[in-house]
């Protein structure tokens, strides 16, 4: 619940709120209550919150704010540029920028890898008001001179930390360098502030920003309930997911797998129960993956069973309950996992499957979330396994107190004083005689 009671009160346009209102979206939720009016006013902006909190209405509304109501440094050049990490996560930022310009005379373009460079260039050559894009793209339309970055004025990167994890460091410092304006305002918004890349690029990247946080990115997620099973070998996964999907009330389900072949095996499985099911993984074409996602949100199939590559970004409200087959190498990764439910003040089941495999993953889970977890079980599937436990501490030993000790002895050997007897005999002195020896006394 956020201070302001309607988005008029945040000092938006009173197009915007119309805009809104006929969308009925009524209340900003805390990141927009609290990003909007910073960034309205110019500032540059690095902010986090958690997943489905509505944060990317947070920099839309401003976005549209600043067409509507300032001038454009130029005529051609897109006025604004909203990088994404994954094409998904673009295509769903597009689609939202759509139904706020849907009306008005502002136009849009979405530049995506994967996707026809020669349709993209000519979309961009319609001199959009607004670029939605993948980084790796649009470095490449850069390159080939089909879009100039000369006149932007706002820059915008979601999920910042993403876009780092994935490799796109040199890329986001050419697109910085390329929209080097000095008026350009730019906003960041990451699920994290504790992220050493973030800070360190927006160090290069903005300037003086404000920082806004809502919660931690471990923070507890009220609307969701999680649930963890130990599992003792894939088999009793499968049954363990077979009955969880007959005994639970759901709308739609997404399944995270860690590999392509599993998608494609428990896609078959389940559909062999009599599920509507869909696969999809990220080595997947582009055209054979939009495919799969836009019938999967019209609910064509009542579960996605999916890797990570629909772990972020994506808004499916009719997704009620997540289930972790295999438990993420990435902590973090959980939290946007189990993001997929509980959106918009829904709720939601977040159910993880552990077995041998997945402890390691589990325990850093367990310490990221910075909670105990209690296990769950189920009548008839109680399993054997009963996790793993932490080898102990060795313990440290007592160091070893130093005493000086006196130099040893140097005993000559025999055959060492016989040498020096003999070399003793055989030195001379000048005038060639040998030294006087002293006479012995009785």
């Amino acid at each position: 619940m956020s201070n302001a009671e309607n988005f008029t009160d945040l000092g938006l346009d009173p197009r915007l709120s119309t805009i809104l209102d006929h969308q009925g979206i009524s209340e900003p939720t805390e990141i927009q209550a609290r990003a909007v009016p910073t960034a309205i006013t110019g500032h540059d902006l690095i902010a986090s919150s958690k997943t489905g909190s509505g944060k990317t209405l947070a920099y839309l509304l401003p976005t549209m704010q600043r067409l509507m109501r300032q001038k454009a440094l130029s005529k051609k050049d897109p006025r604004a540029l909203i990088l994404a990490p994954t094409r998904e996560l673009a295509k769903q930022v597009y689609a939202q920028l759509r139904s706020l310009i849907s009306g008005t005379t502002y136009k849009a373009a979405l530049v995506l890898g994967g996707e026809n460079f020669n349709d993209q260039a000519k979309a961009l050559a319609k001199n959009p008001h607004v670029v939605v894009a993948t980084p790796g793209r649009l470095v490449n339309h850069l390159d080939e001179r089909s879009l100039f970055l000369d006149g932007l004025e706002l820059l915008i990167l979601d999920e910042a930390d993403r876009m780092l994890d994935l490799g796109f460091t040199e890329q986001l410092n050419r697109i910085n360098q390329t929209a080097s304006h000095r008026l350009r305002q730019t906003l960041m918004f990451s699920a994290t502030l504790e992220h050493a890349a973030v800070n360190s690029m927006a160090k290069t990247l903005l300037k003086a920003p404000k920082r806004i946080a809502i919660g931690a990115a471990n923070a507890e997620h009220a609307d969701i309930e999680k649930r963890f099973y130990l599992t003792d070998h894939l088999d009793h996964k499968q049954a363990l997911l077979e009955r969880i999907l007959e005994t639970e009330t759901y709308q739609q389900v997404i399944i995270f797998t860690a590999t392509r072949p599993d998608t494609e095996r428990l896609s078959q499985l389940l559909s062999a129960k009599g599920l509507k099911t869909a696969a999809l993984s990220g080595d997947m074409s582009q055209t054979d993956r939009n495919k799969i996602m836009d019938s999967f949100s019209r609910g064509q199939q009542q579960v996605l069973i999916t890797t990570d590559v629909a772990s972020r970004g994506l808004d499916l409200l009719q997704v009620s309950l997540v289930i972790n087959f295999d438990m993420p190498k990435q902590a973090e990764e959980y939290v946007h996992r189990i993001g997929r439910t509980g959106r918009a003040g829904a709720k939601g089941v977040a159910v993880s499957l552990v077995g041998p495999k997945d402890w390691d993953a589990f325990r850093r889970v367990e310490s990221f979330l910075q909670q105990s977890v209690n296990f769950s079980e189920l009548d008839g599937l109680k399993g054997k396994f009963k996790g793993i436990k932490d080898a102990p501490a060795a313990k440290a030993k007592p160091e070893k107190t130093l005493v000086a000790r006196r130099p040893k002895r140097v005993v000559k050997a025999p055959q060492d004083r016989k040498n020096r007897r003999q070399a003793n005999r055989e030195i001379v002195s000048d005038d060639g005689m040998a030294p006087l020896k002293k006479k012995k006394t009785d």
